[in-house]
């Protein structure tokens, strides 16, 4: 036995000397695993979109001094008419904003979006109401246009107490039903992907990302996910006379059916698609008929700004491109499918629903 197995390891041994066949390469991990696809189907790389849009989901926090020329250069490249920075008062300074929109108002008035922050830090305090409600109405007069909530409240904001400060927390009540009076939109992002919330196992979708980044786990944390989305929809129910814009297609895009009963619930929810055109691009029927049935409810956003990342979103609304790969392996390690969306209905998405819902936006830079 020892003989015949010595025997067929010294052929093997002179089969892969000679040439003839190479041994598998059984070091490799499996995040290494990346074999570019043999599929030859038409590729179009859209470096440019077909409309000019309205990106309501970007973080610019330097707006207050940096020159905007070279920004502005950057979006002319890929047609976008406007920007809007959610990041208003940086970390919570209205110096932040008042010279970002100084900054804005002397170079590029029509190009820049400017929206406004909340700092829950002292919801204790008896009079923080008073003092968030009459900010919000300065920041406004001074040119914000708009709320950003980041997910830190429902998460990580905490009372004075240390007790987590809930997004239907009632002290925040007179926030909400105030954006509605001044009739500006509140970006609301809740939470993080609910595979985030999930044992980080084979199982686990998202399993690659929470590898290479961990920090962004939430398996051991004390709220679960389903709680926090739930409080969020719980504003948008109680308020329903203030447009709330659902941040990266309210973490549904893996479920349209569902993000679809919330649609038809709130009439008063919009979505974006910022960082989950991954999802849209993997599912292109379904995605298509969603975008086509909630067209005038959903908006262009990126949320991170990484111009040669605007690509992959050109491809997939605009294309009918078949299996092409997303711009991060660990965010995304399937393949996308491009929606060919008919023209009006790319209109609505890249511009004429931000148009709509988006106060002081100048329309004249986009076609009827």
């Amino acid at each position: 036995m020892k003989r015949l197995l010595f025997a067929s390891s010294f052929c093997l041994s002179m089969i892969y000397a000679c040439g003839q066949e190479k041994p598998l390469d059984m070091k490799m991990d499996f995040e290494d695993y990346d074999p570019p696809s043999t599929l030859v189907v038409p590729e179009h790389h859209v470096t440019r979109a077909k409309f000019p849009f309205i990106d309501v989901h970007n973080h610019q926090f330097g707006m207050t001094s940096q020159n905007l020329s070279d920004l502005v250069a950057q979006m002319d490249k890929l047609n976008m008419a406007v920007m809007v920075n959610l990041s208003g008062r940086g970390r919570g300074s209205t110096d932040h904003l008042e010279k970002s929109l100084e900054n804005v108002k002397k170079s590029f008035p029509k190009r820049f979006i400017i929206f406004t922050n909340v700092d829950f830090g002292g919801i204790d305090d008896p009079e923080w109401q008073s003092r968030m409600v009459k900010q919000l109405e300065d920041d406004v007069k001074k040119g914000a246009n708009g709320l950003k909530i980041y997910k830190s409240l429902g998460m990580f904001n905490k009372d004075s107490k240390g007790d987590r400060i809930r997004i239907d927390d009632p002290r925040i009540d007179p926030i909400w039903e105030k954006c509605g009076q001044l009739g500006i939109p509140v970006l609301i992002h809740a939470a993080d992907p609910k595979q985030f919330w999930q044992p980080i196992d084979k199982n686990n979708e998202r399993w690659l990302e929470l590898k290479t980044h961990p920090g962004r786990r939430h398996d051991n944390d004390p709220v679960s996910w389903e709680t926090i989305i739930a409080e969020q929809h719980n504003i948008f129910k109680k308020h329903p006379k203030t447009k709330f814009i659902n941040a990266h297609l309210g973490w549904y895009g893996s479920d349209l059916k569902k993000l679809g009963e919330l649609m038809n619930q709130f009439p008063n929810m919009y979505t974006e698609i910022g960082a989950v055109i991954a999802e849209l691009g993997r599912q292109p029927r379904a995605a298509r008929e969603f975008l086509t049935k909630y067209q005038d409810r959903v908006m262009f956003g990126k949320d991170s700004w990484v111009p040669e990342e605007y690509q992959t979103y050109f491809r997939v609304l605009e294309t009918a491109d078949e299996y092409f790969p997303y711009h991060k392996r660990y965010h995304a390690f399937w393949r996308m499918y491009g929606l060919d969306l008919p023209d009006d209905v790319l209109k609505k998405i890249y511009y004429k629903n931000a148009l709509k819902v988006i106060p002081n936006i100048d329309a004249s830079q986009f076609p009827k």
